[in-house]
């Protein structure tokens, strides 16, 4: 058997009850969710399990996602899994840290509930857009970008076929339209409250980073690989350097995974609510096998085929 990674989704995935039956019936489980809510100041099961409204804004969306799927991290430990590796999508990043034991987790959720602020005050609201580009074939989006007037650039790279754009909403509206007129098969406006990985969140970053120099980061126990390089970081300076940038910088999840794999990684688990990286798997390589762990259920099918 090869390499196995855990991989983490990002903003976007969060659901009313996530990880709620790890909440219930596992104990270890249950702890991360409460250290998380003393860590944060608020209740995260009140958010995660009772207030959809605050759940999806972006300063809770943050530390609630981030607890849920550290929640579920500690079940799969406490199942005896151990990653070689490990990455995660935006957001997901901090998981993925926490898996490579990079940061105290109570320090991971204050940093967290810190960026999720950042994001959401940097840009008035609707200033900003982000959109989906899908098509059948390679576009010149980046090209197309630097066309408009205004801010407009390729905030993620998920998978062939798929990229995001982000910046100032004429921009991004513009950019949608001369991509469509150059063979785009869609283009999808995201229900996001900011132009997430653009520059218009620089001085979020750099508020970031501030914050981030208070927090002690250790060099990583596996491979992380960042979303920024697409490649395994190991420097904790350039680590806290990179997590400054993520937030105004392009996701290169392709290419991050196809590192991953470059690198030895067969067997990808996501871990926490949803299948948006799994989904994202099968269209960057359907070779490797991929699981998604959102319930114990889960986590018992994983358990069974990893000893198979």
């Amino acid at each position: 058997m090869g390499k196995i990674a855990f991989i983490f989704p990002g903003q976007g995935a969060q659901h009313m009850d996530m990880a709620k039956d790890f909440y219930d019936f596992c104990g270890e489980s249950r702890k991360v969710f409460e250290e998380a809510s003393q860590a944060a100041g608020f209740s995260i099961e009140e958010i995660c399990f009772r207030d959809e409204g605050r759940l999806n804004q972006t300063q809770y969306t943050q530390p609630a996602l981030f607890a849920a799927s550290c929640a579920i991290l500690k079940a799969v430990e406490e199942a005896g899994i151990r990653p070689d590796m490990t990455a995660g999508l935006s957001l997901g990043e901090y998981c993925a840290l926490m898996a490579a034991d990079v940061l105290d987790f109570s320090d991971a959720v204050k940093v967290v509930c810190s960026r999720g602020k950042y994001m959401e005050e940097e840009v008035p609201q609707n200033r900003g857009s982000m959109a989906a580009v899908l098509s059948r074939k390679e576009l010149p989006l980046e090209e197309i970008c630097g066309q408009v007037k205004g801010t407009v650039v390729v905030a993620n790279y998920n998978c062939p076929g798929q990229r995001v754009i982000s910046g100032e909403r004429e921009a991004v509206e513009e950019a949608a339209e001369r991509m469509l007129e150059a063979g785009a098969s869609r283009v999808v406006p995201l229900n996001v409250s900011g132009p997430f990985h653009s520059p218009m969140l620089k001085g979020a970053g750099e508020k970031l980073y501030n914050r981030l120099e208070q927090v002690p980061i250790a060099e990583p126990s596996i491979p992380f690989v960042s979303n920024v390089t697409a490649q395994e970081e190991r420097e904790p300076e350039q680590i806290r350097d990179l997590l400054g940038m993520q937030v105004c910088s392009p996701v290169h999840w392709q290419q991050s995974i196809e590192y991953m794999i470059e690198n030895g990684a067969d067997t990808f688990i996501e871990i926490g609510p949803g299948r948006t990286l799994s989904n994202l798997m099968k269209k960057i390589d359907r070779s490797v096998k991929v699981y998604n762990v959102e319930t114990i259920a889960d986590l018992e099918t994983v358990r069974k085929e990893l000893r198979a």
